[in-house]
């Protein structure tokens, strides 16, 4: 069901690549966490546990490591490292007792990139069950497409999309389907394999556990000043895309200041209302002095073809907007997708938080260091605003 080392998002080659750099030693913790209540994956456990132990049999193929070098920001010498990587899926606990657990415990540089092809390969067996790719199925989710395809090329404003389903796909096989068709229509895709294969750009910078990560090393109300400074450190003006809502927009606002607001290219928006996000990043930006007609907005929360075209025309020519569209491309056949999520949980063994900006979003696996953590970032807020 992964059909390559680089079968994932970008972002998780990003992020690693940090991690190799700055904390080969860093121990991580990782919770998996299914959002549809109604769903009970235990009698699949078995299934899983055969998928996930396949993960070992990957390597990175000379023609993959051929390309990865030939993106600026990944470095020779971590593609070096990258071709004798073995993923150890000995690292996945899989438990029963009291419903289905997943979790992932080890060195973060040698479990960072499972999140993505654990999640693919849960929704695969999960979807396959459920909804076979029948001949009906086939042809609605064909008749999807294409009118999706069809809502942009008639939208009133450019709609720049990125390809951002990987971990939501109903399979490998159909989001490579899926991408080939939209290809003349995406700027990009997060997927690295698929990128390769059809030539186009891969898209990705940070995801939540990389500022989440920042709690365990640095004091909580300078972690995400922390961390923000260090990517931008590393990566000396590439990646520039800043994620906003780990402990918040506004406590990330009050973090976000003119020297990150002109160092960084934008903001992505992964939760809470987006168009009052946009506009609430818009007047931050004006009121920091930095115009946002050079700044880059990129939406990515639970968006269709439709709310990406009009948050597109909402903001059109006052900042420069990327849409990341994930399961209702890979996984819009019909039926319902699957909601489920794995997120850093422990690092150095200190617990680590993801607030967000929607309710539900939030997951630790200690609910003492979620209220203290919460209190802490709103008295930040409240002393800042």
């Amino acid at each position: 069901m992964i059909a390559s080392l680089l079968d994932t998002d970008l972002y998780k080659f990003t992020m690693m690549q940090v991690v190799w750099g700055r904390y080969p030693q860093a121990q991580a913790e990782y919770k998996f966490q299914c959002r549809s209540t109604d769903t009970d994956l235990t009698p699949f456990a078995t299934k899983i546990r055969a998928e996930l132990d396949k993960l070992a049999g990957l390597r990175l193929q000379p023609d993959e490591a051929v390309f990865l070098r030939s993106i600026r920001y990944i470095r020779p010498e971590f593609v070096d490292f990258l071709e004798s990587f073995r993923l150890d899926p000995s690292l996945i606990e899989i438990y029963t007792k009291d419903g289905f657990e997943l979790r992932i415990r080890g060195p973060w540089l040698a479990s960072i990139l499972f999140e993505v092809p654990v999640l693919a390969t849960i929704n695969e067996i999960w979807s396959r069950h459920h909804f076979p790719l029948t001949t009906e199925r086939e042809t609605e989710g064909l008749r999807r497409l294409e009118g999706k395809i069809q809502q942009l090329s008639s939208a009133s404003v450019p709609v720049r999309v990125m390809e951002f389903g990987t971990r939501r796909r109903y399979s490998q096989a159909w989001q490579e389907r899926v991408v080939e068709q939209l290809a003349p229509h995406l700027i990009g895709t997060s997927n690295v394999h698929l990128a390769h294969k059809f030539g186009l750009k891969p898209f990705g910078t940070m995801a939540h556990e990389f500022l989440q990560a920042g709690q365990a090393l640095a004091p909580l109300l300078n972690s995400q000043r922390f961390m923000l400074e260090e990517w931008m450190q590393f990566y000396r003006g590439d990646l520039g895309i800043a994620l906003s809502d780990v402990f918040g927009f506004d406590a990330f606002l009050n973090d976000f200041d003119r020297l990150f607001a002109k160092a960084y290219d934008g903001c992505r928006h992964d939760s809470g209302d987006p168009a009052v996000w946009g506009e609430k990043l818009l007047a931050h930006y004006e009121s920091l002095g930095v115009d946002p007609r050079h700044k880059t907005a990129v939406f990515s929360d639970g968006l269709s073809i439709p709310k990406a075209i009009a948050l597109a025309e909402r903001f059109d020519t006052r900042i420069r907007t990327i849409f990341g569209i994930g399961t209702d491309l890979t996984n819009d056949l019909g039926e319902k997708a699957l909601q489920i999520v794995l997120k850093l949980v422990r690092l150095n063994n200190q617990p680590v938080v993801k607030l967000s900006d929607s309710p539900g979003k939030a997951m630790t696996d200690d609910a003492g260091y979620l209220e203290y953590v919460r209190a802490t970032f709103a008295a930040g807020v409240r002393r800042n605003s």
